[in-house]
């Protein structure tokens, strides 16, 4: 069986790790890249012996040989590459969070259902095997009824200086939690009050915390912070509980089952979701890709995460950050 030609459109440094990822796949061909800025298209078309290189997605997109993408954009950049890649006919891989308005988001719902390739937006933690066996778990109703949700996903310092200025965190990382806990209790939220603290005057909050009323009743509260100390052990201190009135789930990724000391202290390096093994890089974001790109092989259709679920997500995070501007509880409509 042929692989599977994929372009990567936008090379920053998530962008990279799309094309360390590919290469590592075996059934995937990285075919192409595109970026606007032509020294840094040199930089990873050399790297990883790319032949088609464009600063225009556009004459990408034209050639006939591509046959899916990576959208690695910043997320209020995802609707004009993702609907060209979709009306071009090619699957697109689109990077959370899904887009920066929900209007943006229910145009490229509506571009993938009118398109004949696949869309599937990268819901990472969805192919992190401990969130899938909580999910499993409360589809075999270990919980019962579903009482309270929460889940931590704080990082350094040092990692958001720059991004802070592009996306803030409730956004940025509480939409993957905010999409696991939906997809594991079958629960979407009508409710919402959130507050922000700006600590270092960047464009967007270093931290926020969001409390979520369930429909059911269900307490659901997210915890996500920008400005861990630099020093902090690990680059995601990353926690979740589901509890309910006949069982609980409890997710400790952070636990450190690796851990590494040398001159300046302790580390507790990532070994779930993009750690190098054997000269390749392994875990859950070529996993999701492997996957994508099995359906592309297959004419299946993506189902473990769908466009409507992680339209949904960003609608959630949106509604928090709108309480924590304004101060007051906001309604969500579904």
């Amino acid at each position: 069986m042929e692989r599977v030609r994929h372009g990567v459109i936008g090379l920053g440094w998530f962008g990279e790790k799309h094309c360390e990822a590919v290469d590592a796949i075996p059934n995937v061909e990285l075919y192409a890249v595109c970026t606007r800025t032509e020294s840094r298209l040199e930089e990873v078309a050399e790297r990883f012996g790319v032949q088609h290189a464009y600063t225009d997605y556009n004459e990408m997109l034209a050639d006939p040989e591509l046959q899916s993408v990576s959208i690695t954009t910043m997320w209020d950049q995802h609707l004009a590459p993702s609907v060209a890649a979709l009306e071009a006919g090619k699957h697109v891989f689109c990077e959370k969070p899904m887009a920066s308005t929900v209007e943006d988001c229910q145009a490229m719902v509506d571009a993938a259902h009118a398109a004949e390739g696949n869309f599937m937006v990268g819901h990472i933690c969805r192919f992190n095997p401990r969130y899938a066996m909580a999910r499993r778990q409360c589809e075999e109703g270990t919980c019962g009824e579903i009482l309270s949700m929460s889940a931590r996903r704080n990082i350094p310092a040092w990692v958001t200086t720059d991004i802070l200025n592009k996306i803030g965190p409730i956004v940025g990382d509480g939409v993957h939690d905010m999409d696991i806990l939906m997809w594991c209790s079958g629960l979407k939220p009508v409710s919402v009050y959130a507050r922000t603290v700006n600590h270092r005057g960047l464009k967007h909050p270093d931290l926020g915390w969001s409390m979520f009323t369930m429909e059911n009743g269900a307490v659901l509260v997210l915890e996500n912070v920008w400005c861990l100390p630099d020093n902090t052990a690990m680059q995601i201190d990353e926690r979740m509980e589901i509890i309910g009135s006949e069982g609980s789930i409890h997710v400790q990724q952070t636990t450190p089952n690796f851990a590494v000391c040398d001159g300046e202290g302790w580390t507790h390096p990532d070994t779930t979701y993009w750690p190098t093994m054997h000269g390749k890089v392994s875990g859950a974001l070529p996993a999701e890709l492997r996957y994508f790109a099995d359906c592309i092989q297959m004419d299946t259709e993506p189902t473990i995460i769908t466009p409507e679920e992680s339209m949904a997500a960003v609608k959630a995070c949106l509604a928090a950050e709108e309480s924590a501007e304004t101060g007051q509880e906001v309604a969500i409509e579904w």
